[in-house]
């Protein structure tokens, strides 16, 4: 089945030479030109990944990544024509799980978006079908569907932070550092910092910490990294 994509950017002549070129890989691919139309699209339509630009009319693409992680974990991709890192990691906090900066060579847009949707896919194995659900003392996380619930409530969580999540889960006990997280979820060829992990940890214990800064499960060895501990 074709993969689809949203492009979101007022420069039309970005987005037809996005479209053209991602078609050309086989994907379905729509475009959405101002923040309000970005929403719109994306309540109406499954997407596998959004490619949104930071700079557009009526809404930043911060704001439309925020209103979209209201009720959606689609990965976002996010474009900027800054290179200042307060913008990425504004993107981040936003809900955005890459970024991308402007001027941008297609071939590394193509290969990130690839990536994103290859690690968001779920993952299928013979030990994932015997036990797909876990259990942590008021934590539930359903590995196949992909569903977070604390204490009998949903947790909507993006796909770069079930990841995380996920990964140090299965691993209950192992200390990762950042620079390994970084590595396991983004990829040695991913070019951001480890300020991308912090990030995500700390978004990832707003939402299933009842007490963020005294974590009952994402745990920090000082120093080292993070942990998991059920």
């Amino acid at each position: 089945m074709a993969k689809r994509v949203l492009v979101v950017d007022d420069e039309k002549l970005i987005v037809k030479g996005i479209r053209f070129s991602l078609e050309q890989d086989g994907m379905e691919v729509d475009a959405a030109y101002d923040g309000e139309e970005a929403i719109e699209a994306v309540r109406k339509n499954t997407y596998d990944v959004i490619l949104l630009d930071v700079m557009l009319p009526k809404m930043t693409g911060f704001e439309v990544c925020q209103q979209i992680r209201e009720f959606s974990e689609v990965p976002i991709i996010m474009l900027t024509a800054k290179g200042d890192d307060m913008d990425k990691i504004l993107g981040l906090e936003y809900g955005a799980d890459d970024y991308i900066t402007k001027p941008f060579n297609i071939l590394e847009v193509k290969a990130r978006i690839k990536a994103i949707i290859r690690r968001s896919g779920k993952k299928e194995s013979v030990e994932e079908a015997v036990n797909t659900v876990a259990d942590y003392d008021g934590l539930r996380v359903d590995i196949d569907g992909r569903l977070v619930f604390i204490d009998n409530n949903e947790v909507n969580l993006t796909a770069k932070e079930f990841e995380l999540l996920e990964l140090l889960m299965k691993h209950s006990g192992k200390v990762y550092s950042r620079e390994q997280l970084l590595d396991e979820i983004w990829g040695k060829s991913y070019p951001g910092g480890v300020r991308t992990v912090d990030v995500h940890i700390r978004r990832l214990r707003e939402k299933i910490e009842k007490s963020p800064s005294e974590p009952k499960y994402i745990h920090t060895k000082w120093g080292v990294g993070y942990y998991f501990k059920g």
